[in-house]
């Protein structure tokens, strides 16, 4: 019978008696749907599940997304990206330095990213500690408690003062950032996207792409822009808000981008082996309203 524990805090449960290597029924897959949406981030303790079980698994959720031009993905299966620093044979088997800044996934797609899963085959571990973690900030409640200075009212509805403000998401400035860190196969397509405008996004369910999450504010002069993003960034990584997970060997971890920011922890070095596989999931599905009212009645 599957079991799911909350972690303490605001972030995370651990999600027992299910064998993620079988299809999910339709009872249990509304309950991790749920669950997803209340806590955030969901860890499967030893399931050391196939990529082809990941695929399946993680497309209940969602169309998976195909990384263009990124030679590092499973053989025959494109949906199913290597994360890895190994090295055989004088190339590198996956990409190295996927997700080392906080941020959520595919914001420059029309399309956004509703969930990431991972499977970890490799760790590094170093005097007994394993390394390589990985960092949550909850952003649902981060927008809970914005300072009261950046929030109005509009009828019932709680939103912030930049709610309406119309941003452009693309890859190059924060690429630009981290560019002494990247890859050229990360580089590559990170610059091809040419970045999109998002307006607000509100699932049917408890999965909410807070509006204010997804503006990188134009209609503002630059310095007022940047400073404005710090404030937000400041906010949402308060110690109060986040969540650490430290990989074993065997984890399936899974997370809503739509709720929660994420940074890869890069503390260990070319020498300890870390490998990941994963897939990406858009957030096609989860904005469908019969998808979620079949999810809500099977629940």
């Amino acid at each position: 019978m599957m079991n799911i524990v909350p972690h303490d805090g605001l972030l995370g449960a651990s999600v027992t008696g299910l064998d993620l290597s079988r299809p999910l029924g339709d009872q249990q897959f509304a309950q991790l749907f749920n669950a997803l949406g209340d806590r955030g981030v969901l860890h499967f303790p030893n399931q050391p599940i196939s990529a082809d079980a990941l695929r399946s698994f993680s497309a209940r959720f969602g169309s998976l997304q195909i990384i263009k031009g990124v030679p590092y993905h499973e053989p025959g299966l494109p949906e199913v990206t290597i994360l890895s620093n190994v090295v055989e044979n004088g190339q590198p088997i996956g990409l190295a330095d996927a997700g080392q800044s906080w941020h959520t996934d595919m914001t420059y797609n029309a399309t956004v990213g509703f969930v990431n899963v991972l499977v970890a085959h490799r760790v590094p571990v170093r005097n007994g500690h394993a390394l390589g973690a990985t960092e949550f900030a909850s952003t649902q409640a981060a927008f809970e408690a914005l300072d009261p200075a950046l929030i109005s009212l509009r009828g019932r509805t709680r939103c912030s003062r930049f709610e309406f403000l119309l941003g452009i998401h693309a890859t190059r400035k924060g690429l630009d950032a981290s560019a002494p860190h990247r890859s050229a196969a990360a580089g590559a397509t990170a610059g091809a996207a040419p970045g999109v405008a998002h307006s607000p996004h509100h699932g049917a369910t408890r999965h909410l792409c807070e509006p204010w999450l997804y503006r990188a504010n134009r209609r503002l002069p630059a310095d007022q822009s940047e400073a404005l993003l710090t404030q937000i960034y400041d906010h949402v990584l308060q110690p109060r808000f986040r969540y650490t997970h430290r990989w074993q060997v065997g984890d399936v971890l899974m997370w809503d981008h739509l709720g929660t920011w994420h940074n890869a922890v890069a503390d260990y070095e070319a020498d300890e082996p870390r490998l990941m596989k994963r897939c990406q999931v858009l957030a096609d599905k989860v904005f469908d309203p019969t998808f979620t009212s079949g999810v809500l009645a099977a629940a």
